[in-house]
């Protein structure tokens, strides 16, 4: 079975935190991020590696950015 059968209602299934990441900073400024999500990794000096390193840590704040992530790509 591939992994689209196995969750099918979770649009996030099988989308890596660093593509989330690529997709909204080709998309949105580090500043137009910070203001959307009020984390530290996106205001001082943000870079997609220390973005990860701390969201993946920081299970509420992925939370946001999956959130800004799926609402971006309804658009």
């Amino acid at each position: 079975m591939d992994k689209k059968q196995e969750q099918p209602n979770n649009p996030l299934h099988g989308v890596k935190l660093v593509d989330i990441l690529e997709y909204l900073t080709q998309n949105y400024t580090w500043e137009d991020l910070a203001r959307q999500v009020n984390i530290n990794c996106f205001k001082s000096n943000p870079s997609i590696k220390s973005s990860l390193k701390f969201l993946r840590k920081t299970p509420w704040a992925r939370e946001k950015v999956e959130h800004l992530y799926l609402q971006s790509i309804k658009k």
